[in-house]
């Protein structure tokens, strides 16, 4: 059960008992009165023009997620609404530009229990159980007897594969949902298998189990159980550098222990992989990506991670009004979203579901 919140930033306090219910983040509309508890997700602290500090975030439980903006704020307070990556806020919902977000006048640290987890974080919305079986089929179909033999050494360390089947595979930009490290990396595989066939020259078992390997540091990057974010190991070190630590010490030990020694040339491979996914040092990959397969991987990274932050944007299963065809700019991807699926959007209504 979800604890008393602490002392609240800003006028008003939170209730003592006969709280209003639940407000789901998807049943957020404009005038609805916010009273609940949520994840907060990214919250800062801004400037306005006159200079006086606000607070700006966002809120989200299992259905979604929406802008918060405190526009009094005393930005000390900052570290104290963040500490437990859960809140109480009181507000109203209003609509900016097209998009709703919560004026706050309330909020305040909480701290919430396991049970509370599955209504205040967002899951995948496929079976986990599902999706690991069908990345183990994949892995299983690597052809080289060194390369399979690491895959399999991954696959078995169950403390390993439990953290891949919960984990976030970011905080809040792409796949930000428990499972969605599982979904985001069997979703590359999916699309590898499809696309492969077209280009016979790049190696089959380097792309994939590169495209394996290369979030895998984000298990250890990324927490999930007080909300999503970062640990002191993905602060200080990075799920990239963790990943190529983590795979040369697996490679040396399959190579000990089951004489399928992996050639020097692919654990490197394999590693620049790592290193490189993110495609371009301004965004993070500590080398360019500098081989067929490496160059591949990050292509397709860059195309599953994109595509989802523009569907998320899009919300194309909420009623889209006339006026709210665009979103906000979309930091991640520079630029503002056109909503609609234009063969199925009528001017009023959403597509429907499935459409």
């Amino acid at each position: 059960m979800t604890q008393a919140p602490s002392q609240p930033s800003g006028s008003g306090q939170p209730p003592q008992g006969g709280r209003r219910p639940h407000v789901p983040v998807e049943a957020i509309r404009p005038h609805t009165y916010v009273d609940g508890v949520y994840s907060l997700v990214n919250p800062q602290c801004g400037t306005a023009k006159n200079g006086k500090h606000f607070l700006k975030g966002l809120i989200r439980d299992a259905t979604g997620e929406v802008p918060i903006r405190q526009w009094t704020f005393d930005e000390a307070q900052l570290a104290e609404v963040a500490r437990t990556g859960f809140v109480w806020i009181g507000g109203q919902a209003q609509e900016y530009n097209g998009q709703v977000q919560v004026i706050v006048d309330s909020i305040a640290s909480v701290e919430v229990e396991v049970e509370d987890l599955a209504r205040l974080l967002p899951s995948t919305r496929h079976d986990i159980a599902e999706m690991e079986a069908e990345l183990r089929r994949i892995l299983g179909s690597l052809t080289h007897p060194a390369m399979r033999a690491l895959a399999e050494a991954y696959l078995s360390n169950e403390v390993l594969m439990s953290r891949v089947r919960q984990a976030p595979a970011a905080v809040s930009v792409h796949h930000a949902w428990i499972g969605g490290l599982l979904e985001h990396t069997l979703q590359l595989m999916r699309i590898a298998e499809v696309t492969l066939p077209l280009y016979p020259d790049l190696n089959r078992d380097i792309v994939l189990m590169g495209l394996f390997l290369h979030d895998l540091g984000k298990t250890t990057e990324l927490t999930w159980e007080r909300g999503f974010n970062y640990t002191m190991e993905g602060n200080l070190i990075g799920h990239t550098v963790k990943g190529v630590v983590l795979l040369s010490a697996v490679a040396a030990k399959v190579g000990r222990e089951s004489g399928h020694r992996l050639p020097p040339e692919a654990l490197m491979v394999l590693q620049h992989i790592i290193v490189s996914h993110h495609g371009s040092l301004e965004f993070g990959a500590t080398k360019l990506p500098s081989t067929p397969e490496a160059i591949f991987v990050a292509m397709l990274d860059n195309l599953d991670a994109k595509t989802m932050v523009a569907l998320g944007a899009a919300q194309r299963h909420r009623r889209i009004d006339p006026g709210q065809e665009f979103t906000e700019r979309v930091w991640s991807l520079d630029t503002r979203i056109y909503r609609p699926d234009p063969l199925t959007w009528d001017g009023l209504e959403p597509p429907p579901a499935g459409g």
